[in-house]
Order: structure tokens, then sequence, then C-alpha cells
């Protein structure tokens, strides 16, 4: 490895289980030299994440719900204490009723719609402007996204459309904090096997369907989402904000399925 985050701290939020992206993204981040610490909501997800997090070598595990600012209150000032400063967030949050994600977007339910988008995509906002303080150097903010958020996908239905305002929120949010060199990114993967997108209807399908058609005939892996994250957070992308980088294996440039699978 070529210690790209060496001396580096951050937080990574949203590890559910050792297949999830933001474990891949961990796992990156630490072969790179990064010190970490991670969120996690409630007893059952701390279980999960301890010894995940034990792996790469930290002990420093914060229990907040995103929706409650005393929770998130608590939690930074966890990380300014033993830290001082941090150099990075990744923010892999996400949650909307799976009962929703079937049938049609028309039947979305108000409170499944406002609780979609706080969670989903005013999480980041709330998380941007807390860890924005403890960037004094500066530093580097990563969220995930999916191509959903622009082009219709079956039964992602308000998962859509909290991504789309997610990626409007990456690139105020960068205009915002571009003037104290803290960048803000999202990181757009394909259809992935993960503990969030089996909640997902046909997930199976869309895997099988991105895998078949992709330019490059295969879906993203952890590995490589783990790595787009590490150059957004390293002092090679010093230079990149407001952006979504797509790991898709290409799947975005497509107009229409390849002539072996109409």
């Amino acid at each position: 490895m070529a210690d790209l985050m060496k001396g580096k701290r951050g937080l990574v939020m949203g590890v559910a289980n050792e297949r999830s992206i933001a474990w891949g993204i961990a796992s990156a981040l630490h072969a790179e030299g990064a010190e970490l610490a991670f969120s996690y909501q409630g007893e059952a997800f701390g279980k999960r994440v301890e010894p995940l997090a034990t792996s790469v070598g930290s002990d420093f595990l914060i229990d907040v719900d995103v929706t409650n600012d005393d929770s998130l209150d608590g939690a930074f000032a966890q990380l300014k204490d033993r830290w001082g400063s941090i150099d990075f967030l990744i923010h892999a949050i996400a949650f909307s009723d799976k009962s929703e994600l079937a049938g049609r977007f028309i039947n979305t339910s108000r409170a499944n719609f406002k609780h979609s988008l706080d969670i989903s995509c005013y999480s980041l906002i709330d998380v941007s402007r807390r860890a924005s303080e403890l960037m004094p150097e500066g530093g580097s903010i990563v969220t995930l996204t999916y191509g959903g958020s622009n082009r219709v996908t079956p039964f992602y239905n308000v998962m859509g459309v909290a991504k789309a305002a997610l990626e409007a929120s990456v690139r105020y949010l960068a205009n915002d904090l571009g003037p104290q060199a803290i960048r803000v990114n999202a990181v757009s993967p394909g259809p992935m096997k993960t503990l969030a997108g089996a909640a997902i209807g046909g997930a199976r399908k869309t895997f099988r369907h991105t895998e078949a058609n992709a330019p490059l005939r295969h879906n993203a892996t952890l590995d490589s989402v783990g790595g787009a994250a590490v150059f957004l957070c390293s002092d090679y992308g010093n230079c990149t904000t407001g952006d979504i980088i797509m790991v898709d294996s290409g799947y975005h440039v497509l107009g229409m399925p390849q002539p072996e699978n109409i």
C-alpha cells in the first residue's frame, strides 16, 4: 500500500456488517493508513460493528441516532474530545420502509416520504455541518448514492427521490464548504449484495441485469468502491468536489441493453 491516508483520521457512518459498502470503504481507508472511528445505532448494530472495528485497530465506536440533535451533538463532542479534529467523514446512511419499496411510487405515504428524506438526505447536511467544525485545515466528506436518483429503477421508488435530493445536497454543500477547503462528493455504485440492497424488491434481478449489460460485464466490488473513496479522501482528491463518482462498471452510459440481451 502507498499509505495515502497515513496521519489522517475520520468517522465512518453506516457499517451494518462485513458486506456493507461502508465497510468496504473503511477497509480501504485502513489499508492506506487511516485511523478510524465508527458510528452505529443501537446495541444490535453495535455488536456487529465492534469486531469489525477491532479488526482494523479501532476501539472508537459511537452510538448515534441521526434523527436526534442531542445524539448527534454528543457524537461529535466525543470526536472533538478524543481527537480534536478529523480529516474525513463517510456518510453511508439511508432508510425507507421496506413495504414501500414495492408496488407503485405514487402510493408513497407522507410519513415514509418525510422519514426517508430525513434519514437518507437531511442527515448528510446535519453531519456535514458538525463535521466541518472539526476540519480546521480542510477535509473530505463522502456519501453514497445510486443511479436510481436520475433514472427510474423498478422498486426503488421513494429512495430514488431521496438520492436525487442527496446529490443536489452534495453540490450545495460543496459550494458552501469549499472556502474552508472541505470537499463534498458522492460515490455511486451499481447494485450490490448488501443488507440495504436486499430490502429493495427485485434486487436479484437488478443485480443480474446490470452484471449482464454493463460494459465491463460485472458489478462493482467493495474494493472498487473503497478505492474511489480513498481517492476522494486523500490528497490526490484535493481538487475534486461536488461530483458524483460513478463506480458501476459503466452501466450508467447505456441507453439500452446489450444486443445479446434484447
